[in-house]
């Protein structure tokens, strides 16, 4: 039997994910990164982007997480993730129709504060779509 890691994918909510996967590539701050079994320790933030799972070879699961800590011991891959959605849940129309509101938001926004916050919501968004167009 192949080696496996770990892989726990948490948001807020509850235990999204759970299984023994061959390899897990999560995207951090710096890029993306692979975790394979006996990886070296690490903690490293999350950009939104995809979580690729491996089992039998290929790609078995990609999610989607808007941000978020991983964290990395030689067994286990645990994700802590903002938000976090299956790939193949995206429904694109409707990422373009919240993308359309935000933007028209935030040509009316007066605070900061509130610029800040349409501007990390629409860098969300927009890594949802690039994704779920690949």
């Amino acid at each position: 039997m192949a080696e496996t890691t770990q892989f726990e994918l948490v948001s807020p909510e509850k235990l999204l994910y759970s299984e023994e996967t061959e390899m897990v590539v999560v995207p951090g701050a710096e890029g993306n990164f692979g975790v394979l079994p006996r990886h070296a320790p690490m903690i490293s933030t999350l950009r939104p982007g995809v979580i690729d799972v491996y089992q039998k070879g290929s790609v078995a699961e990609r999610i989607f997480v808007a941000g978020g800590f991983a964290e990395v011991t030689e067994t286990r891959c645990t994700v802590l993730a903002e938000e976090a959605l299956p790939l193949s849940d995206v429904d694109v129309a409707r990422v373009d129709k919240d993308l359309a509101d935000l933007r028209d938001d935030l040509k009316d926004a007066k605070a900061d504060l509130e610029r800040e916050r349409l501007e990390a919501r629409i860098t969300v968004l927009e890594a949802m779509r690039a994704a779920a167009s690949h």
